[in-house]
């Protein structure tokens, strides 16, 4: 089904029950990064399992194509090539999304420039961009902001290699000094990382592209810079959000779903959590069988993985409304990350917030109601809340889930999800 990301897409559910197989697609958060190593080479990047149908995936390819790529894009399979002198500078008016930081940086560390609008996404939080400032200082570059624009630029042939240390574990700072390490002179170490699968996964392909990077653990990752880089052909890593949605969408609705492609090794401490709080399910080869179980109450705090990170309290806290009795959750990365509630308290979910926890009161009959996603995560959780409320929900800015979800429609529906536009 082809969405518009700024159309005003609204979701209609009633009370389903999930039942069925589901593929897995890949990572968005891994896919945008990987997009954006392209511009570290003029040789032919190859990705498979690649989610074409996610509108900020597409934006993307948007911007590489405006900075001079040519991107061919099929069914799970995306082709990047180089025929001429890439553009240093975006022009784009269309929406922006936050992965332009990453953009800047690997175009600082190939051509010498790069202006790029000012990073968008899920407005969460203080998300600020000082750290990607200081990883461009110290590497040599100078940075900033001109008519809603973010510049930068080096004042040597290659940017210098450097000690960076992250103040706190940022996957995006890691993810940009990663970039900019493989292209400058010398060494780069990026103390206090986040090590996490998409970052794996980015790393795993700059490799087969001719990085020289070594991982040391949560301490620091070695960047040995080179001249260049070649083209590669790399799987995109299956997606994690993805796996968690349809599992706990599984239990809360009492349902059967297979999911295939699960990625065990990315999930283990999420999957604790779900098991001992009531989920059912059992591996089989390279799928997760989720039978249903009953949800009992429980208390999360958000952490670095291979914890529960941020991005999946929401989907946890649908879980807690569903229970009976009381759950808390803390947002350790983005206090106060609780916006969400609101629209759930629309359903008839009660909650409070004491200090920056977030307090449930399970069990209350959730019943279907006018709301409005207020995120990506955010939307996702109210389309489980509606799978379980009696009634009709309906989800406003219903295209923020798909932001961040490839084909959620047509996958929602295929399992048996009651769901309409």
């Amino acid at each position: 089904m082809e969405m518009n990301d700024k159309s005003s897409l609204v979701y209609k559910i009633n009370r389903s029950c999930l039942k069925g197989a589901v593929h897995l697609s890949g990572a968005k958060n891994s896919a945008l990064k990987l997009l954006t190593a392209s511009l570290l080479t003029e040789g032919a990047i190859e990705l498979y399992n690649y989610p074409t149908a996610i509108s900020e995936a597409r934006i993307h390819v948007e911007m590489l194509e405006k900075l001079g790529k040519t991107c061919l894009v099929k069914d799970g399979h995306i082709t990047i090539s180089e025929d001429k002198n890439i553009l240093n500078h975006l022009e784009w008016e269309g929406r922006s999304i936050r992965n332009t930081l990453l953009i800047l940086g690997a175009l600082v560390a190939r051509t010498g420039y790069g202006a790029v609008p000012s990073p968008g996404g899920c407005k969460i939080g203080e998300r600020k961009y000082d750290l990607h400032i200081m990883i461009l200082q110290s590497m040599g570059a100078e940075v900033w902001e001109e008519d809603g624009m973010l510049m930068a630029k080096r004042s040597k042939p290659r940017l210098t290699g450097a000690d960076i240390h992250l103040p706190m574990r940022s996957t995006g700072a890691t993810e940009n000094a990663i970039l900019c390490g493989t292209l400058a002179e010398g060494t780069t170490r990026v103390w206090n990382p986040h090590i996490r699968p998409e970052i794996l996964d980015l790393i795993s392909m700059l490799r087969a592209m001719g990085a020289r990077i070594t991982i040391h653990g949560l301490e620091h990752i070695c960047i040995e810079g080179t001249e260049g880089l070649n083209g590669a052909r790399h799987t995109v890593i299956p997606d994690s959000m993805e796996a968690l949605t349809w599992a706990i969408g599984s239990v809360i609705t009492g349902g059967d779903v297979e999911i295939h492609g699960f990625p065990y090794g990315h999930l283990e401490i999420p999957l604790i959590f779900l098991r001992e709080s009531g989920a059912q399910f059992y591996r089989k080869e390279h799928a997760l069988i989720v039978k249903g179980g009953k949800c009992y109450p429980l208390d999360i705090s958000t952490g670095s993985y291979p914890g529960i990170n941020s991005d999946m309290q929401p989907l946890f806290a649908i879980f807690g409304f569903c229970a009976q009795g009381v759950s808390h959750i803390i947002d350790l990365r983005f206090p106060g990350r609780y916006r969400y509630a609101e629209e759930i308290a629309k359903l008839g979910g009660k909650y409070k917030i004491e200090e920056e926890m977030l307090c449930i009161f399970g069990g209350e009959k959730l019943r279907g109601a006018e709301v409005v996603a207020t995120d990506l995560r955010a939307g996702a959780a109210l389309a489980l809340a509606g799978l379980v409320a009696e009634g009709q929900t309906l989800i406003n800015d219903a295209w923020q889930i798909n932001r961040g979800y490839n084909c959620f429609y047509e996958k929602m529906r295929s399992l048996g999800a009651d769901l309409t536009c």
